[in-house]
């Protein structure tokens, strides 16, 4: 009886979880670099001079003005943190959390767990490998054609919640505490990144759990992205640049070393690590929704020659039937334009999923023609 049950289970798993995307499965990078650390295969090589990264050491005066929000003070209804935050979103989309209150050890114990995952052998890493039909696993994403230039990075993707749509055969059991990690991580980011969707909701002149309630279903994956060095740092990117298809996107970054930099007046602006602070970015789904007062930003991932960096990327999202459009009220004078189409979510998600990241591509296609 127990093992029909077990059976049962896994069919309701297959039978819910829905799939995102798909990716053409290219080399991995990491080994690549273990083969021949002094070589850069062409297909990594970025063409246009205009997109070579100046490096992880490059400084901007603008990273000093990246907003800070303390997550301690909204929860106690700080009115002024409030401000600062409408402020972030609308000036920046884009800032640094501190005091959220997600546990040091549990920060730590994602890091841990994630550095051993990656440090495995590639067939034990390659048995929770992406298959040809979907993007949770391990390996590459956006990887369209044969033709695009190839960003230095491997990623282990994963659903976690709700926690039907979870495909526990590209959960790693090793390490063993693995799971463990990635579970305890993604409730903590659960609770700080529902109650952040809840201030945005506030700041948008709406009922506190008016956005939430929007989703259907909040969405959360997680993605663990694993740059290995690069001989070539000027020459490659970790991560093209981009903006990010969900609602918000938290991000713990490593302590000691910069690798996100976000694009802000024409410059490529270093987003320097705060020691367990958490990064946040609006995602495009509260730039249509707020007719594109709060805009998600294009960041993007550059590589360092001497050592290997991860992050740690937390999208939370709508469930797929969910429709995107401008809310009235945002859509800010009678004469205004409403400057997006409605979008079911689901359609907008796997539309990004079919082309190469790509600056602001996809918002641009969801805009209305002026």
């Amino acid at each position: 009886m127990g093992s029909y049950t077990d059976v049962a289970l896994i069919h309701e798993e297959v039978a819910v979880a829905p799939t995102f995307g798909s990716s053409l499965p290219v080399a991995n990078v990491q080994e690549i670099v273990k083969g021949d650390p002094l070589h850069v295969p062409e297909r990594y090589l970025i063409k246009n001079q205009e997109d070579m990264p100046k490096g992880a050491d490059h400084t901007c005066k603008l990273s000093s003005e990246i907003p800070t929000i303390d997550f301690s003070l909204l929860s106690r209804g700080h009115k002024e943190e409030l401000t600062k935050l409408d402020l972030a979103c609308k000036e920046w989309g884009f800032f640094q959390m501190v005091n959220h209150g997600v546990a040091t050890e549990v920060l730590q114990g994602m890091k841990d767990a994630a550095a051993k995952f990656f440090e495995l052998p590639v067939e034990e890493k390659n048995k929770v490998a992406m298959t040809s039909d979907d993007i949770q696993g391990y390996g590459h994403a956006y990887v369209v054609s044969e033709e695009q230039i190839l960003d230095w990075s491997d990623l282990l993707f994963l659903i976690v919640y709700p926690s039907q749509y979870r495909k526990l055969k590209f959960w790693p059991t090793t390490p063993e505490e693995y799971k463990e990690a990635i579970e305890a991580y993604s409730i903590e980011v659960k609770r700080v990144g529902e109650e952040l969707i809840r201030y945005i909701s506030l700041i948008m002149g709406m009922e506190k759990d008016a956005l939430l309630a929007l989703h259907q279903e909040l969405v959360q994956g997680v993605l663990v992205n694993y740059y290995p060095p690069c001989c070539m740092p000027d020459k490659v990117l970790g991560k093209s640049p981009h903006s990010d298809t969900s609602t918000i996107t938290i991000l713990m970054q490593e302590d000691n070393v910069t690798g996100l930099q976000i694009r802000k007046e024409g410059e490529w602006v270093p987003v320097k690590p705060i020691p367990n602070a958490l990064v946040v970015n609006v995602g495009d789904v509260v730039e249509i929704w707020s007719n594109g007062k709060y805009k998600s930003i294009e960041h993007r991932a550059v590589t360092t020659e001497s050592r290997a960096r991860l992050s740690y990327a937390t999208f939370l999202f709508p469930h797929d039937d969910v429709e995107v459009a401008p809310f009235d009220h945002m859509v800010e004078s009678p004469g205004s334009l409403r400057m997006y189409k409605k979008v079911r979510y689901g359609d907008y998600l796997r539309q990004s999923l079919k082309r190469k990241m790509e600056g602001k591509a996809h918002t641009d296609a969801a805009k209305t023609a002026s």
